[in-house]
């Protein structure tokens, strides 16, 4: 076994690597960028290297500079955990070349599974059913349209390289089809460098279920069992669970031996997921859509119901050891399930939902425990989440007796924690654990689109906005006795107390007028248009508030921001609520047809496609802007003239910067004026 070794990655993945190497006694060695450089990773390992600069290219990308990181520290392998370099050929075989052991698959196998379309060859050979498609690789623009009309619609439309859905594009319509293929190739060029893509028939009500296999250089490859993943949007996964309930014990036992069939035509060593797409109306027929070469993000899950620590495992088929199981010892026991908790707010444009990145500082953490749950985190409080990686900051797993109880905890889990200090998915999360189709498991790769428009427009609960104006109080009032009846908020007044009106703001909120009076402790408020109520607001310590409103006393985790926003949280959702300034609220009243277009995240210009002076329609594709891999396409909000066109492409942007103005009318009419 290896006595140090590296970990080429950071995040959750790489604290929960070090947590096995530190449990193995190996000494692990954490490599940063200057963005991570007091990252929970660092402070886990033994010791850490600098790459560089926050971009990825320059850092955890680096080919170079991650060999010689562990040359200078003398690992003598190095885990990749998942994405970044963990599915690069290059990069196996870099640390062949160089002496240090690769915790992953040969360079060979990761060759021909990387590429989409050599591995669906490769597997169609070793007899493994595959999506009818495309098979030829490199098509130019007139090669897929082709293929497209040979498969015919539905298609999706893959990158070959990559994976993590990143570049996926559904295609209904021939309409469609030009923006599609160029979309796709742009996110898949900027997402892997490599534009080629591939054609495959669009499966109807899918279902996405893959099977984890662990292959030892000595002949043996055995199957974990399988993971049900359709629950995701843009084609990313958020909730994961093992087993899968649409599985019989005997179509489990066919897809294990089709994915162990595929490990072994590529000569497959390590962990490693076999990904199919199953019909829920034909479970029996199921395709090979590809294999990700690497672990996967939902690995607890496997390791939960089977009991088997699957890092351990990497490293000691890594080491040449045999492994130390055969597929009759694999047992699943209970169930397991998983959501990943993203740095991310949903966006509602009609019927359209869009998931933004947002970023900012962790200004209170509180991550849940209990009986059967495990957290998987790479985030402390006081930290900062930027827009440079994934916005995924941790992951919550639950296991039960049962899927219903592993269900049951998994909400609670979710519903204990607290993540104060930027816009996250826990409610999302918490409104699809409660959806009835997901708790009956009908499930499919489309349920989350059909649902996202309810689940991301959630009400603005009236108690939430009371615990605000409480504690807005709270931070008024004078510690200890009062002398001077002054000091109390809202001064002293002859006869009844006075109001105090405060226009509060809520991302994805009209702003509300709401109107206090009296002290925290015994207070009347008017929020907007309804009847006054009481209420009392009580700091409990340690950041928290128990607030009683309508005659319920509820608790509150509340922090302020360095940017002066108050995030309140109850019930694993968290506002981020400030106080409307009157200038801002004179311009929120007056007509605001037109006006800024801004970028509703911190990203990078990939596209601009207007000019200034130029008219365009309601509707009408203006910028695009990408950050964390994931593109957002801003457009005209009215029938105008483009003004003050900042957007640069490669122009790097703030959440809510003003990239141009879209003045109503025509610029005919403009001129007529001048």
């Amino acid at each position: 076994m290896f006595s140090t070794v590296l970990v080429a990655n950071r995040g959750e993945i790489a604290v929960r690597v070090i947590r096995t190497l530190r449990a193995l006694g190996i000494r692990s060695v954490a490599v940063y960028s200057d963005a991570d450089a007091d990252a929970p990773h660092v402070r886990a390992a033994d010791d850490a290297v600098r790459l560089g600069p926050a971009a990825a290219s320059e850092s955890y990308l680096s080919v170079e500079k991650v060999i010689e990181a562990a040359r200078a520290t003398g690992a003598q392998a190095i885990h990749p955990g998942y994405g970044f370099l963990s599915e690069n050929t290059a990069f196996a075989a870099a640390c062949e070349q160089a002496g240090i052991v690769f915790v992953g698959p040969p360079s060979q196998a990761i060759d021909a599974m990387g590429d989409k379309i050599r591995a669906k060859q490769t597997v169609a050979k070793a007899g493994v059913p595959v999506v009818p498609g495309s098979d030829g690789s490199g098509l130019s623009d007139d090669e897929l349209t082709l293929a497209v009309e040979q498969v015919g619609y539905p298609v999706l439309l893959k990158p070959s390289a990559g994976g993590g859905g990143k570049g996926m594009r559904e295609v209904h319509a021939p309409a469609d089809l030009a923006d599609a293929i160029a979309g796709a190739r742009r996110e898949a060029r900027g997402s892997f460098g490599d534009d080629t893509l591939l054609v495959e028939r669009l499966v109807t009500t899918p279902r996405h279920i893959e099977i984890q296999v662990m292959a030892d250089a000595h002949g043996t490859v055995v199957h974990l069992g399988e993971r049900e993943c359709s629950l995701q949007r843009r084609h990313q996964k958020i909730i994961e669970e093992a087993p899968s309930a649409l599985l019989t014990p005997e179509q489990r036992e066919r897809m294990g031996t089709a994915a162990c069939e595929a490990a072994r035509a590529c000569g497959y060593t390590g962990a490693g997921t076999v990904e199919f797409i199953v019909s829920s109306d034909a479970p029996d027929e199921f395709f090979f859509m590809e294999m990700n070469t690497r672990l996967q993000v939902e690995h607890p899950v496997t390791e939960m119901v089977t009991g088997l620590d699957l890092v351990e495992l990497q490293l000691r088929v890594a080491a040449g050891e045999a492994l130390p199981i055969t597929q009759c010892d694999v047992a699943l026991h209970g169930h397991a399930v998983e959501a990943r908790v993203y740095a991310e707010t949903a966006a509602v444009t009609g019927e359209t939902v869009s998931f933004l990145p947002t970023g900012g500082q962790v200004v209170a953490l509180r991550e849940p425990s209990g009986p059967g749950v495990r957290v998987d985190s790479g985030i402390v409080a006081g930290g900062t989440v930027g827009s440079d990686y994934d916005p995924m900051l941790s992951k919550v797993i639950a296991h039960g007796a049962d899927r219903a109880e592993a269900l049951r905890r998994l909400d609670a889990a979710l519903a204990n924690t607290t993540l104060l200090g930027l816009d996250t998915n826990i409610g999302f999360l918490r409104g699809l654990l409660a959806d009835d189709d997901v708790r009956a498991a009908r499930l499919d790769t489309g349920l989350v689109a059909r649902r996202a428009r309810e689940l991301a427009t959630p009400d603005l609960p009236g108690d939430v906005l009371g615990a605000a104006a409480g504690y807005a109080l709270l931070r008024l009032e004078p510690a200890g006795a009062v002398v001077d009846p002054f000091d109390v908020p809202g001064g002293w007044r002859v006869g009844e107390p006075a109001w105090t009106t405060r226009r509060l703001v809520v991302s994805g909120h009209d702003p509300v007028a709401v109107r206090i009076r009296g002290r925290a402790a015994d207070a009347e408020v008017v929020i907007g248009e309804a009847d006054p109520v009481r209420i009392a607001t009580v700091a409990t310590g340690d950041g928290t508030l128990a607030h009683t409103q309508d005659g319920r006393t509820r608790r509150y985790a509340v922090a302020t921001a360095p940017d002066g926003v108050v995030w309140i949280s109850r019930d694993g959702s968290a506002w981020g609520i400030r106080e409307q300034e009157p200038l801002e609220a004179a311009r929120t009243g007056a007509d605001t047809a037109g006006g800024p277009v801004v970028s509703p995240m911190p990203g990078t210009v990939t596209v601009v496609e207007v000019t200034e002076g130029q008219e365009v329609t309601a509707g009408q594709k203006l910028v695009v802007v990408e950050a964390m891999k994931m593109e957002h396409v801003l457009t005209a909000p009215v029938d105008g003239v483009v003004r003050e066109l900042k957007a640069r492409v490669g122009g790097t942007v703030a959440r809510d910067a003003a990239l141009l103005v879209v003045e109503p009318g025509n610029a005919d009419a403009e001129g007529a004026k001048s």
